[in-house]
């Protein structure tokens, strides 16, 4: 069976002027971004089965992220291309403090139509992952997302994964709206990924033991702390386990979070909705370890699209 990922394709223009801004860059790297679209592409790199639902435009750009999801071998059949809206696109530059120069440049994405997600037959697959993002915006897109969601949820043998990829710089004044619209998917799903600054800001919480205790207390589903190289938190069935992280050189982290969930759903891919609900704890303990050393092998290359060409299910003896 196959996996479906739902969410924004998008172009990262990265300025690749060392502490400068935008307005002072001069030179840009142009990258095929989105975390859904990471997750597809990891996906497909493992071996797996996996269609990509997104709008691009009908432009150079869009052509680039079909392209590129093609070449991994991602179907694109639900890559939508509007003929009324550029591709999305997100300027990005590291300033020397740290803090990032950003300009959300939205188009194409906001445009996926409830008419276009009603055509699919989610039957086909076994696996919906919503990786939110854009996704929570205001917007067809918004619409769309959400009657996915609820297909998913009619047809009870899809297993429903969710990834919120809160960006603040998205969201800065539109927090609540966030936290509210994710609790939605958090309550439904079957498993979710956060990293510990997700799951803080998701339980209004001020301490990780805080926001874990919420965790498990509201919600069913099996879901995975990212902890960077203190490893990955597990909770299922009311309890918590570490799963160590793989010690590596970082190259660039980009990507990673969307390798690990490309990893646990791909090994998920092989099983039916109850065969997964069967899985012990020694098992999702081996998921989130191999997925952890997919994460590990992203960061050794230089962004998540270069990296992902480096992923295969090799790497999981």
């Amino acid at each position: 069976m196959k996996i479906l990922c739902i969410g924004e394709a998008l172009i990262d223009m990265i300025c690749t002027d060392k502490g400068k801004s935008l307005s002072e860059g001069q030179h840009f790297l142009k990258k095929t971004g989105g975390a859904p679209t990471n997750v597809a592409a990891a996906v497909a790199a493992l071996g797996g089965k996996v269609d990509l639902v997104a709008k691009v435009g009908l432009d150079p750009f869009g052509r680039q992220l079909i392209s590129t999801m093609q070449e991994f071998g991602v179907a694109t059949d639900f890559i939508f291309q509007d003929n009324s809206a550029f591709t999305t696109f997100a300027f990005v530059s590291l300033m020397e403090n740290g803090e990032r120069d950003f300009v959300f440049n939205r188009g194409a994405d906001a445009n996926l139509a409830k008419e276009e997600i009603d055509a699919i037959d989610i039957t086909q697959y076994n696996i919906a992952h919503f990786g939110s993002a854009t996704c929570f915006l205001e917007g067809n897109l918004q619409i769309s997302y959400k009657a996915l969601l609820a297909n998913a949820l009619n047809q009870r043998n899809v297993f429903i994964s969710f990834d919120p990829n809160y960006r603040h710089l998205l969201f800065k004044d539109k927090k609540d709206s966030f936290i509210s619209q994710s609790w939605h998917f958090l309550e439904n799903c079957h498993f979710f990924k956060v990293s510990d600054e997700e799951a803080m800001l998701l339980t209004q919480t001020q301490t990780l033991t805080e926001a874990t205790h919420l965790l498990l207390n509201k919600t069913n589903a099996v879901f995975a702390i990212t902890l960077g190289k203190e490893g990955t938190m597990l909770g299922l069935d009311n309890q918590l386990y570490t799963i160590p992280s793989i010690s590596i050189n970082p190259v660039d982290t980009t990507g990673a979070g969307d390798a690990f969930v490309g990893a646990v759903l791909f090994q998920l891919s092989k099983l039916s909705l109850s065969q997964i609900q069967s899985l012990s704890i020694i098992d999702w303990q081996k998921i989130i370890l191999n997925a952890n050393k997919a994460g590990a092998r992203t960061c050794e290359y230089l962004g998540a699209m270069e990296a992902f060409k480096h992923l295969s299910s090799d790497i999981f003896n």
